[in-house]
């Protein structure tokens, strides 16, 4: 039950995003937005240090300087991993006009989904690995320590569903049209993060590399994506303090819960 629950809490925190639309009118502030991607990725880098790498490296000391091998394997694949899949998805980022990946013809709004959809997925790659290794004996990573990556994680969620359900109103869908899409585009984490731990469960020889990969993949869409369209523009000083209230928490969470 406990284990259901971690898994579901990444996806109730894009849905709390995404239920904004029914609470404010017109489109996000360009404050509020780049304070929010600041505080995304403090969340995302905290988490892939202290939960991802660090465990990673721990669960191979006895190797010991060659410890770090697995977490650079693991690091450099899941950043290429989402290089990948970034390359070959089409999707459309906030506040551009200009399509990424291949060509298709899709909708704006369905690429908009697709764009936050790749950026779920490393999460639920997260979540999933962290509650493998807390469900084997060969980490040192608590219940309670996966909790709290879930948590945090839930918490950068809600920006994120915001983020892609209120422009979906402001270009003309209804609010529970905004609120839908923007909900769905967090499903593919409970999804990866169960596959993840299924696979993971399997292979626990390899879950060093799978923390690594999971870590690897979040860095990529916090450097690719969040801090260039956090830090564009005016107002690029509220992203720089939401990093650090988001790096914070995060770090303060997995400490005290882990």
């Amino acid at each position: 039950m406990t284990l259901t629950i971690g898994l579901l809490i990444p996806l109730l925190g894009t849905m709390l995003g995404s239920a904004f639309v029914f609470f404010m009118r017109g489109e996000m502030s360009v404050r509020l937005q780049k304070t929010l991607l600041g505080f995304a990725s403090g969340v995302m880098v905290a988490a892939s240090v202290w939960s991802l790498l660090i465990p990673a490296m721990e669960m191979e000391a006895a190797k010991g300087t060659w410890s770090v091998l697995p977490a650079a394997i693991g690091f450099l694949l899941g950043m290429g991993f989402l290089l990948l899949i970034d390359e070959v998805t089409p999707h459309l980022h906030l506040g551009t006009d200009k399509p990424e990946g291949i060509r298709s013809h899709l909708s704006r709004t369905a690429m908009l989904a697709l764009a936050v959809t790749i950026h779920n997925l490393p999460e639920g790659m997260a979540v999933g690995v962290v509650f493998a290794g807390a469900e084997s004996s060969v980490t040192n990573i608590s219940l309670a320590g996966a909790i709290a990556v879930a948590l945090g994680i839930a918490i950068q969620n809600v920006p994120e569903g915001a983020i892609i359900s209120m422009p979906m109103r402001a270009a003309g869908n209804s609010r529970w049209k905004s609120f839908i899409i923007g909900s769905l585009s967090g499903a593919v984490e409970p999804v990866g993060a169960l596959a993840v731990l299924l696979l993971a469960s399997q292979l626990l020889p390899i879950l060093p590399y799978m923390l690594a990969f999971a870590a690897g993949a979040m860095f990529y869409v916090v450097v690719e994506e969040l801090i260039p369209e956090s830090s564009s523009g005016q107002h690029s000083n509220l992203s720089t303090i939401g990093f650090a209230v988001g790096f914070v928490l995060m770090m303060v969470l997995d400490v005290v819960l882990g």
